[in-house]
C-alpha cells in the first residue's frame, strides 16, 4: 500500500506557511494534553499503573503466539470465527470474501487505525460496496477524501467552519452553520439512516483477552455498538499486539487509555463482545501486517506495547506545529516516526527526524514506551545503511567526535566567540543567525518600576 511521500520537512513547510493554523493547532493539541496531565494528577497511582501496563504488555509480548492461540480457542468456543492475515493484502481480501459471500453492499464501519493502514476502505468500494465512516471526526476525513491526521482526533486539523462548508456541500445543510453541537446533530441525522440501512459492521479492537476470548471497542459517540447491534455481521479487525492475558488487566488499560488520549476518566462507551449477537455472525481477523518484524527487533519492540491514545502526539512539539498530515502515514507523531521505517526503511527515512528528542513523548506515553530513545536509535541505524544524505551525516560524525573531546569543544567554542562578531550581517542572515542574534532594545523601564507607576507608587 502506498501511503504518500513521507518527506515531512518538505511536508510540513505547506502546513507552516499557515502561521495562523500552526499556532491554533499547536494551542488545539496542548489544551488535551492538559487534560491528560489533569486527569492523570488525581490518580496517586498514576505510575504504578503505568508501570503495570508496561509489565503486563511485556510478558503479553514474550508469549504472544501463546495468548493468540488461547484467545482464539476461547472465542471459537463463544461461537466467533477467527481468521489470521499476513499482511494488508491478506487483510482486505479476507473481508471483502466474507462480505461478497453474504452479498453485502453497505458496510457501517467505526474508527480503526489498522483498516485504515490496510487501506480496507478503498479495496471495499474499488469491489462496488459502499463503507460509511461512523465516528464523526472519520466521517469528517472521508467526505473531504483525505486521511485522518491524529489517531484519536482524525478531523483536528480542520476548524469548525470548514466543517460547516463540507456539510453544507455534502449533506445539504444551511450555509454558514458553525455550532459544534448543530454540526453533530446533522451528521447523526445523515449517519443514523446508514446504521439502520448496514448490512455489516467493521469495528477495530482495543483489547482482546485470551483468558475469555472477548474483546472491548472503547468510543465516545456509541457508533460501534449501533453499527454492530443492527446488521446481521460483525468483523473485528484487530493487530496481533491487542491481545492481553487476563479479564482483570483491562482495568489497568481503561484507566490508562482514556485519562491519557482525551483526558477523561473513561471512555463514554466501552462496549464488550463476547461472540456473536443471537442470530448474527462475529468474525475476527488478526493482523500481522510487520508487526512480527518488529516483534522480533529487541531494541524496537516495545512500540508493539502500545495502547494507541495518541498522547505522544498531543505533547510532541513537532506533532503539534507541523500536523498529522506531513508524515504521510496513517500512524503519524513520534509512534508513527519510529514504525514506518521498519515498513520501508528509504521511503519513511526522514520521520526519525521529525523530532527534537526532547522526551516529552516517553514521559506521557501510558506503557512508558522510550520513543525518544527509539528514534535516536532509528537515526542511527539509517545512518549507517546510508539512507541519510551524506552531509548530514558527515556533520553528525563531526558533532559527535567535538562533543566527545572537552578540548575541542572549548577550542571551537572560542574560535565562534571570535569569529562571529565579524561576519558580515548580510551573511549572517541569509544563515538566519542574525534573527537569533538580534535582541529587541532594551525597554524604557523595568517591570518593577512600570508597577510601581502604574499604582501610582
Amino acid at each position: 500500500m502506498n501511503e504518500g511521500t513521507t518527506e515531512h520537512p518538505e511536508n510540513a513547510a505547506a502546513f507552516v506557511a499557515n502561521d495562523a493554523r500552526l499556532k491554533w493547532h499547536d494551542q488545539s493539541l496542548w489544551f488535551v494534553r492538559e487534560k491528560r496531565d489533569r486527569a492523570s494528577s488525581v490518580i496517586p497511582e498514576w505510575e504504578s499503573l503505568r508501570a503495570l501496563g508496561a509489565d503486563i504488555k511485556a510478558h503479553t509480548l514474550s508469549r504472544l503466539a501463546d495468548y493468540l492461540e488461547e484467545f482464539e480457542k476461547k472465542a471459537t468456543a463463544l461461537g466467533a470465527h477467527v481468521h489470521f492475515a499476513r499482511d494488508a493484502e491478506e487483510h482486505n481480501r479476507i473481508v471483502h470474501g466474507l462480505l461478497r459471500e453474504r452479498n453485502v453492499t453497505r458496510v457501517v464501519k467505526s474508527k480503526s487505525m489498522l483498516t485504515e493502514q490496510c487501506g480496507l476502505n478503498h479495496h471495499l468500494e474499488a469491489h462496488g460496496i459502499e463503507v460509511i465512516d461512523t465516528d464523526l471526526g472519520e466521517r469528517i476525513v472521508q467526505l473531504r477524501h483525505e486521511p485522518p491526521s491524529h489517531i484519536v482526533m482524525p478531523a483536528i486539523h480542520l476548524k469548525k467552519e470548514e466543517i460547516g462548508d463540507l456539510f453544507h456541500d455534502t449533506m445539504g445543510s444551511a450555509s454558514g452553520i458553525s455550532d459544534p453541537k448543530v454540526l453533530t446533530e446533522v451528521a447523526r441525522g445523515q449517519l443514523r439512516g446508514n446504521l439502520l440501512a448496514a448490512q455489516a459492521g467493521i469495528t477495530g479492537v482495543n483489547f482482546a483477552i485470551a483468558e475469555t476470548g472477548g474483546f472491548v471497542v472503547c468510543t465516545n459517540e456509541g457508533n460501534a455498538d449501533l453499527g454492530t447491534a443492527i446488521p446481521p455481521l460483525h468483523i473485528a479487525s484487530m493487530g496481533i499486539e491487542k491481545v492481553i492475558p487476563r479479564a482483570k488487566d483491562l482495568g489497568v488499560f481503561l484507566r490508562l487509555l482514556a485519562r491519557s488520549a482525551t483526558g477523561q476518566p473513561v471512555t463514554a462507551y466501552s462496549s464488550h463482545f463476547h461472540g456473536p449477537r443471537p442470530g448474527g455472525e462475529l468474525h475476527i481477523v488478526i493482523v500481522d501486517h510487520g508487526r512480527s518484524e518488529i516483534l522480533g527487533r529487541e531494541h524496537y519492540r516495545r512500540t508493539l506495547q502500545c495502547i494507541r491514545c495518541g498522547a505522544c502526539m498531543n505533547t510532541c512539539p513537532v506533532y503539534r506545529r507541523s500536523g498529522g498530515h506531513s508524515y504521510g502515514v496513517t500512524v503519524p507523531g513520534p509512534l508513527g516516526a519510529v514504525l514506518a521505517p521498519h515498513i520501508d526503511p528509504k521511503k519513511h527515512r526522514s520521520l526519525p527526524f521529525a523530532s527534537t528528542l526532547c522526551g516529552s513523548c516517553s514521559d506521557v506515553c501510558p506503557v512508558q514506551i522510550d520513543l525518544h530513545q527509539q528514534l535516536l536509535l532509528w537515526r542511527g541505524d539509517l545512518g549507517r545503511a546510508e539512507l541519510i544524505p551524506l552531509r548530514k551525516r558527515a556533520a553528525s560524525q563531526l558533532a559527535g567526535w567535538v562533543l566527545a573531546r572537552t578540548w575541542a569543544y572549548e577550542f571551537l567554542g572560542r574560535i565562534a566567540r571570535w569569529i562571529l562578531p565579524k561576519l558580515p550581517k548580510a551573511l549572517l542572515r541569509a544563515n538566519d543567525w542574525g534573527r537569533q542574534r538580534e535582541l529587541p532594545p532594551a525597554p524604557k523601564e523595568s517591570f518593577r518600576e512600570m508597577y510601581r507607576r502604574r499604582r501610582g507608587q
